[in-house]
């Protein structure tokens, strides 16, 4: 069984997807770029959309009941990989040891002009 998490608090979907879903006590998150949920509008610069897109991550993940503590596996993606390590160094203010399996991907482009997405899976407690 499946269930459909949506909040007011994370950008609303801009395509056919859901903001997550939930299939037992795993949390699917959509990828998120650094959209702010008020306006619907990028922010300016690559390390305000890092930190808007934890953020993002942050408010649906809490929406399903968890928070970024409970995350297992988080995709990145850049468009420039020259930011990785600016990504590594806000990733430490939103996650603590453990943290998460994680890949970070170079890509073309990104929606709207996004600098950068990413994608979390979480696993919540029963």
């Amino acid at each position: 069984m499946k269930s459909i998490i949506s909040t007011d608090q994370a950008p609303a979907a801009i395509g056919t997807y859901s903001q997550a879903v939930r299939a037992g006590d795993t949390v699917y998150l959509s990828g998120q770029i650094g959209l702010d949920p008020s306006s619907m509008q990028l922010v300016d610069g690559i390390e305000a959309q890092i930190h808007r897109v934890f953020a993002n991550l942050a408010a649906v993940a809490q929406a399903a009941g968890g928070s970024l503590a409970d995350v297992v596996k988080l995709n990145v993606y850049l468009t420039d990989l020259a930011h990785f390590g600016r990504v590594n160094e806000i990733m430490a203010q939103y996650f603590s040891p453990p943290y998460p399996a994680r890949a970070a991907v170079g890509v073309a482009s990104l929606p709207r002009g996004a600098l950068v997405e990413a994608d979390a899976v979480i696993v919540l407690s029963t």
